[in-house]
């Protein structure tokens, strides 16, 4: 059972995956940093300086007034947290056309790449036909024959 554990491990696809996982999270901090750190104070800015991912409206239960969103979790109350979910919204998308555009790069380089074994292989001289080594074969078994 090790052994086959071992084989597993070491199968490429399983250290492909621990690899992407791991990219992943650190990329997942960049985005949530730049989320944090640069989107939402832009659109506060332009909503009035608020900090949107701490608007939250009180579904059941008692809550101070003007109390954040922490304070307002904390009191127990069944709170609508829409800011976090449009902050986690943002996120995503933001993710999302990140992979977009490396998936559109890595594409892109790999047309090149394919692009230029095309055109050596277009560059390279071209052999002899079919037909062409079939002529010369029909015309060295005339000659033997001759």
């Amino acid at each position: 059972m090790i052994k086959e554990f071992k084989e597993f491990i070491a199968r490429g696809n399983v250290i492909d995956l621990a690899v992407g996982i791991i990219i992943g999270a650190a990329f997942t901090a960049i985005v949530s940093s730049l989320v944090a750190d640069i989107i939402n104070p832009i659109i506060g800015l332009l909503t009035g300086g608020t900090d949107f991912s701490s608007h939250y409206f009180v579904l059941k239960g008692d809550v101070p007034a003007n109390a954040s969103l922490d304070v307002a979790r904390k009191t127990g109350a069944s709170i609508f947290a829409y800011g976090s979910f449009l902050s986690a919204v943002i996120n995503f998308l933001i993710i999302a056309w990140a992979v977009f555009l490396l998936v559109k790069g890595v594409n892109k380089l790999q047309s090149a790449t394919n692009r230029k074994k095309e055109e050596e292989a277009a560059a390279a001289p071209a052999g002899p036909s079919q037909e062409e080594i079939l002529l010369q074969i029909r015309d060295e078994l005339r000659a033997r024959n001759a």
